[in-house]
């Protein structure tokens, strides 16, 4: 039996909220995302009913577009919208897509650094009610020097997209399947019950929600190769020549509200309070890469906490990578050789929605519950985040 040192930093629990279309009439889009988060942080506590609430040391908590309805540091506010005792401080943090996903890493380091023994990490978005790029203002974010240095300019995600699919020659037919893919394996762990213990019941004006509202059934792609290119401009095709303009909103992940949330301490705490522990953090890395291709950051975040942990990708049984676009995990797969079914075999944001801050816990908490449904070890989540960035985390099941 493996023997792990008492400052191993552990996961105790894992939830998030049910997927909910990011526009109005959206399953959350009547929650304000503070009261999102707050239910989603309660009902992480509630479930951990050994641990008193008063001794966490901190909050850490993922958002992009801190404006309006998430300006005044939603990790506080829901913490104290829950209920929770008001000594407990909190934060907010903004890695882009990566946000909560950096939330866990920055909860790991604290606790392994002997400056913490307890921390919530999580993420909420809600881009019904704060759209997104609501924080800029309708003001260039970029300044002179990018400006001069990237001449003539960065272009947007989905543009990077296009020129990912152009740099690992991806045809809109390779795109539309592994989409069709992404939405037919969420339907089949929403059918066989795979949601159940991660996906928690979000209270609305309306009524209860629990079920992810974003899985399209019975996309194929065929249905999706009738879905006109987005990003299309003459500018820009004079720019690029080499893309075909094949990103859809098919192939594209969704634009949703979701919260989520993970209980992180460490072993010794875990012990003491008689709490199992379900995971251990077994290795953190994230890196920057090109802030023109901006997507590509999953593939040398993966070299290098693979070499962090002394493994090799035949070790790792299980990766969730964000698709932020179909191009990013399919770039990713012509970069190594892993078996695909290893790949978001419970669908991904394609299916299941990219609430932008939220997102990084969420593949996290899917990820735990899917190692321990199918009594695998290790988990490599991957994310890649606007400017040319990456987090990569491995899990060990424990």
């Amino acid at each position: 039996m493996t023997k792990y040192p008492e400052t191993d930093v552990v996961i105790v629990d894992a939830v998030r909220t049910p997927s909910g279309r990011g526009k109005a009439g959206g399953a959350l889009a009547d929650v304000h995302p503070v009261d999102l988060l707050a239910q989603t942080l309660q009902t992480l506590l509630e479930r951990s009913p050994a641990l008193d609430p008063g001794t966490v040391d901190d909050v850490i908590v993922g958002c992009v577009s801190q404006v309006g309805e998430q300006s005044a540091t939603p990790g506080r506010m829901a913490w104290l919208g829950a209920g929770l005792p008001a000594h407990v401080p909190a934060t907010t943090i903004d890695r882009k897509c990566g946000s909560s996903q950096q939330a866990v890493h920055f909860a790991a380091q604290a606790i392994a650094a002997g400056q913490a023994d307890v921390v919530v990490a999580g993420g909420v978005e809600s881009m019904s009610r704060v759209p997104m790029g609501s924080a800029r203002m309708g003001a260039e974010p970029y300044g002179d020097r990018v400006a001069r240095r990237y001449a003539p300019g960065l272009v947007s995600q989905g543009v990077a997209a296009e020129l990912v699919a152009a740099r690992w020659r991806l045809s809109r037919g390779e795109l539309d399947e592994y989409s069709a893919r992404s939405h037919e394996l969420a339907a089949r762990a929403q059918d066989t019950g795979a949601f159940d213990r991660e996906a928690i019941a979000i209270d609305t004006p309306a009524g209860t929600v629990d079920r992810d509202e974003t899985i399209r059934r019975g996309t194929t792609a065929e249905r999706l190769a009738g879905l006109e290119a987005v990003f299309r401009t003459p500018e820009l095709s004079e720019r690029f020549p080499e893309i075909d303009w094949s990103i859809t909103a098919g192939n594209s992940s969704q634009i949703t509200d979701g919260a989520s949330a993970l209980l992180v301490m460490s072993r010794r705490r875990a012990g003491e309070l008689g709490l199992t522990a379900r995971a251990r953090i077994h290795a953190m890395a994230v890196v920057g890469d090109d802030p023109l291709l901006m997507l590509t950051g999953p593939i040398p975040a993966t070299h290098k906490v693979l070499a962090r942990s002394g493994l090799d990708l035949g070790d790792i049984e299980h990766v969730e990578l964000n698709e932020a676009f179909a191009p990013v995990p399919l770039a990713w797969l012509a970069e190594f050789d892993v078996d695909p079914a290893r790949v978001n075999p419970r669908g991904g944001a394609i299916a299941l929605g990219h609430a932008l801050g939220a997102s990084g816990a969420r593949l996290m908490t899917t990820m735990l519950h899917a190692l321990e449904d199918n009594d695998q070890r290790y988990g490599l989540q991957l994310m890649c985040e606007a400017g040319g960035m990456a987090n990569a985390t491995i899990i060990e099941r424990l």
